[in-house]
């Protein structure tokens, strides 16, 4: 190994995960490309975390520990990135792990094809089920296995968004002084972490194979905390002063980042609870008509009837929308549930349990006529 410059830099971000880590840890420990620095950054674990990793770099002088008071996700990944001495960075969420090649597979790739980024497939696990699902990152497939330049047909800011999955080149993310956003507490700050990397990449890669098994145990749980319902709204805006510091930029990517705003607000608002939705929406349905009117933008040019007409229902009434869509769902439970009870009515272990309950019936009265 050049433990001066080595080919890759692995960042794991480590928080309150012993559970997990030591089988993350040690899939990264283990790949066939040696020559790589692994940096676990811990957040301010009050767990066992930091022993593991202490034990671990006992075995396995490449991995190393920073340790900081805890901040969150963005600030522990950007901490990560400024360590690494890598000319390739890959990220590593310490709940995951994976495949013993994958670094060897990515780095020779990206250096044959000369790769700013290079992404791929992976897997979708969950700790209670042996299955993992194959989840392909293109939408179509003619654009694996291709180098895409500069600019960048709207379709692929539809792929699969995550940041996991590949590698970065190092200098490319310093040249453009790519981060994560750190606001504190929040969520989603690998969102504008990837856009900028999608949007400012001049040779990006998708390859037709997965490496990387994705923890999944949890995928829609409900945002209950007010604190936390504005997150992706305040990790948009993080993309969106990005995009307002380069017309060209803007110019090109202003669709598709209003796209991927708009459905990943609205899969937060699916998981905020009841009592806060009307606030989400309220806020929400500003950043809509700011941006609407900032950039004399005609819903039109969406080009999606039925988008451009979510987005004039939100900003023109949310509060109605909201009252709506509460309506539709619940009437659409109340049917499932009057569907369910009227099969069971008329099923055979209602009509089982009728008799029987007419023979208690019968059987009880006896016995207490012959007292």
């Amino acid at each position: 190994m050049n433990s001066t410059n080595p080919k890759v830099s692995v960042v794991i971000p480590v928080y309150n995960v012993e559970k997990y880590l030591r089988e993350c840890v040690k899939s990264v420990c283990a790949q066939t490309e040696k020559d790589i620095e692994i940096i676990c950054v811990n957040d301010g674990s009050t767990d066992k975390s930091r022993d593991i990793i202490e034990r671990i770099m006992r075995k396995d002088k490449r991995v190393i520990c920073i340790d900081k008071k805890n901040s969150g996700y963005g600030h522990s990944m950007n901490v990560g990135f400024d360590a690494a001495k890598g000319e390739y960075i890959c990220i590593v969420e310490s709940d995951d792990y994976i495949e013993k090649d994958t670094i060897e597979i990515l780095y020779s790739t990206a250096k044959e094809k000369n790769l700013d980024v290079i992404k791929s497939d992976y897997y979708v696990f969950t700790s209670k089920s042996p299955v993992h699902e194959y989840i392909n990152t293109c939408e179509d497939n003619s654009y694996y296995n291709k180098v895409i330049g500069y600019k960048k047909e709207d379709i692929v800011f539809d792929f699969r968004m995550n940041t996991w999955t590949g590698l970065y080149r190092k200098d490319f993310l310093r040249k453009n002084n790519i981060k994560h956003n750190i606001t504190p507490g929040a969520s989603y700050q690998d969102n504008g972490f990837w856009f900028q990397t999608i949007a400012l990449a001049e040779r990006l890669m998708f390859i037709n194979k997965a490496f990387y098994h994705y923890r999944q145990d949890n995928p829609n749980s409900s945002i209950n905390s007010k604190s936390k319902i504005y997150c992706m709204s305040e990790e948009y805006d993080y993309i969106y002063d990005f995009l307002n510091k380069n017309k060209e930029l803007k110019d090109n990517y202003f669709i598709p980042y209003f796209k991927k705003r708009f459905f990943n607000s609205m899969t937060t608002y699916e998981r905020v609870a009841n009592e806060n939705k009307l606030l989400f929406l309220e806020r929400f349905a500003q950043d809509l008509k700011r941006m609407i009117e900032e950039n004399q933008f005609n819903l039109i040019e969406l080009k999606d009837e039925w988008l451009g007409n979510m987005v004039q229902r939100i900003v023109d009434d949310y509060e109605l929308f909201f009252y709506e869509d509460m309506k539709y769902k619940y009437e659409r439970e109340y049917k499932m549930y009057s569907n369910y009870l009227s099969a069971l009515q008329g099923s055979e272990e209602i009509k089982n349990g009728a008799k029987i309950k007419n023979i208690y019936d019968a059987i009880r009265g006896k016995c207490n006529g012959s007292r």
